[in-house]
């Protein structure tokens, strides 16, 4: 299953982006996440896998994170015809999943995120889930975008229930 999300924010790609990267910042506006620490390597950079337990309901779910891609390295001064990539592979019991997200400067104070998603299902469950549900996980993607944008413009935070 593959689809694409995007979402314009009214903030530099500069600021964005290591808003985004800073994993202080993670819990403010990534529902369901409990725990995002890296196992080998620092947050973020490229190589790294990291350890992360997510709550969908009153189930908890884990999974191995690595950094497939980070351009550039550095998040300070990056040149306006650069596009800035985030690239990571996902793996827990029964999925697979690879993100690209890109960052693109649409103007000096606004930044477009464009996030490619493709999942894999193994097993019988999850493959049942992938068929019925596709829908779902196109729309928790979307989600997540607009509580992203939601705290970077507005500095709102999902774990104090506003919407």
């Amino acid at each position: 299953m593959k689809y694409t999300n995007s979402i314009e924010i009214a903030l530099p790609r500069e600021q964005v982006a290591r808003l985004l990267a800073d994993p202080a910042h993670i819990p403010k506006w990534l529902r369901g996440i409990v725990l995002h620490e890296p196992v080998d390597g620092m947050h973020g950079r490229l190589g790294t896998t990291s350890r992360v337990v997510m709550e969908a309901g009153r189930q908890k779910i884990e999974l191995t994170e690595t950094v497939t891609r980070r351009e550039p390295e550095d998040l300070h001064d990056i040149p306006r015809e650069v596009v800035v990539h985030f690239d990571r592979e996902t793996a827990g019991a029964g999925m697979w999943s690879v993100v690209r997200d890109r960052l693109t400067e649409t103007g000096p104070e606004t930044t477009l995120w464009e996030s490619e998603s493709e999942y894999r299902f193994s097993g019988l469950l999850m493959r049942l889930v992938g068929l019925v549900m596709p829908g779902s996980f196109h729309k928790q993607s979307q989600q997540h975008m607009q509580d992203f944008k939601a705290f970077a413009e507005q500095g709102k935070d999902v774990r104090e229930g506003r919407d």
